[in-house]
């Protein structure tokens, strides 16, 4: 019996469309990383991008659960002395909602050139309005 191995002619890639409103973040960000790696595709192969596109919307509507709404913190650093900065999800949420799902996304799929490859294939938008129409995506509800 021989392995399997996609090749990148034979992939179709198809769009999804997950609304986000009143979901949590974990579950959305869950099922975008499995979409976007092809993991849900019988013909996934871990080093060739089997995934589909993705779009999510009405992401200033997420939730999340316990007290991360008060608790949560995201922390960066520039590498400088005194280049710390620190966001609370509050503050995050009201000054870009996206960026809330893209972290959650990124950090869900592979760190290395593959990754940065799949993660160009999400779109995420504040709405319910995508201009991705013309792609006719398939509404993906989360399990």
């Amino acid at each position: 019996m021989k392995t399997y191995s996609a090749k990148t002619s034979e992939i179709t890639a198809q769009w999804h469309v997950i609304d986000a409103a009143d979901k949590v973040l974990g579950h959305v960000a869950e099922r975008a990383a499995v979409l976007l790696r092809g993991k849900h595709k019988a013909q996934f192969t871990p080093h060739i991008d089997t995934g589909d596109f993705v779009v999510i919307i009405n992401v200033e509507k997420i939730r999340v659960t316990g007290k991360k709404e008060t608790q949560k913190q995201y922390r960066s650093f520039s590498g400088y002395v005194g280049g710390h900065k620190s966001e609370s999800f509050i503050s995050r949420r009201e000054r870009n909602p996206v960026l809330l799902v893209e972290r959650a996304v990124r950090g869900m799929i592979p760190h290395n050139r593959l990754g940065r490859q799949v993660i160009k294939k999400l779109k995420v938008y504040r709405g319910s309005e995508h201009p991705h129409g013309a792609q006719s995506p398939l509404a993906t509800t989360l399990r």
